[in-house]
């Protein structure tokens, strides 16, 4: 299949989402594109670990997560978070399925690091062919980063690797990362296109850190011949479609090439 474009939203993102975004979805779709949204969910995930008095912390810009604290994020993701994005594209117009990485076996995981980070899976194989029918159908899924073992057991899923490891699997020609931020800042102003070898420099001198770094991360192992650029945008400050371009940061293979949002 082609034409397929995943979009990932951050949890900081998504209570502010607009009607026009999600209407700008339904639009790819009926220009031919095929649209995938895989979501996070850290906001509500913090306040619901915090209503119930679980710690956390953050490793390496990804969540720690023990069996405690893996209870709560699959209830927020799978149970909150991914009723809401579904309902608001369906509110919007969209034939839409919510799903979590567990349902088909969409996302069968390995553990990270299971001493260092607990419960974090790494994303090793995804049932394309199970999202292929659903856009055949005219449907759009919207994937909440929850996977599986073998054995059955269940692991929290970065969002951004998630939606990397769904857009390599699928050939996607388009990956989105939807933030809450412009893109990636250097000295308080976003820039616009950076190459991947760029990329590894701003690691080394901290101007990408944090929360970020999941993001080029997922990006840089994402880039193929198909997928030559990927997008970093602020979900808060404009929609995907908006005269054909959108502000945000472009991570490219290589400087002459640019992404095309339209």
């Amino acid at each position: 299949m082609k034409n397929i474009s995943v979009i990932k939203c951050g949890g900081s993102t998504i209570s502010e989402l607009s009607e026009a975004f999600f209407k700008s979805v339904l639009l790819m779709q009926q220009e031919g594109k095929h649209p995938i949204i895989v979501h996070g969910g850290g906001p509500d995930i913090n306040q619901w670990l915090a209503k119930h008095q679980v710690e956390s912390e953050f490793v390496d810009g990804l969540r720690k997560t023990t069996a405690e604290v893996l209870e709560t994020v699959e209830m927020v993701l799978c149970g909150k978070v991914n009723k809401q994005v579904v309902t608001q594209l369906q509110q919007a117009g969209g034939n839409v399925v919510g799903l979590s990485g567990c349902d088909g076996r969409l996302l069968q995981v390995e553990a990270v690091n299971q001493a260092k980070l607990g419960y974090v899976g790494e994303v090793r194989a995804v049932n394309g062919e199970l999202l292929i029918a659903l856009m055949e159908m005219g449907i759009i899924p919207v994937i909440a980063p929850i996977g599986m073992n073998e054995a059955g057991d269940h692991y929290n899923v970065n969002a951004d690797s998630a939606a990397a490891a769904v857009a390599r699997e699928l050939g996607a020609e388009q990956l989105v990362f939807v933030t809450d931020v412009d893109g990636i800042l250097k000295d308080g102003e976003c820039l616009e296109q950076v190459t991947a070898e760029e990329i590894e420099a701003y690691i080394a001198d901290g101007t990408i850190y944090g929360g970020m770094l999941p993001k080029v991360r997922a990006a840089l192992s994402t880039l193929t011949d198909t997928l030559q650029s990927v997008m970093i945008m602020n979900g808060k400050a404009t929609t995907i479609t908006e005269n054909g371009t959108v502000k945000g940061t472009t991570i490219v293979k290589s400087a002459n090439i640019k992404l095309s949002v339209t």
